[in-house]
């Protein structure tokens, strides 16, 4: 598998740029986390949405 240098890099970051834009890329960074920590919960097999803090069953009893 080769090695990923600086330059190849650089040239992804400024492909991804184009494709995108400078804008949609927090947003998109977002979605990616958001997306990770579902799958992660899931895996777990946490019932409450790790993204909505007080979203479980503790927070029906309140």
């Amino acid at each position: 598998m080769p090695n990923i240098g600086p330059w190849e890099l650089l040239i992804i970051l400024f492909i991804v740029v184009l494709i995108f834009g400078a804008g949609k890329i927090p947003q998109l960074g977002k979605s990616l986390g958001e997306g990770i920590r579902n799958f992660q919960a899931s895996i777990k097999g946490d019932k409450k949405d790790p993204t909505k803090p007080g979203a479980g069953p503790e927070a029906k009893n309140n």
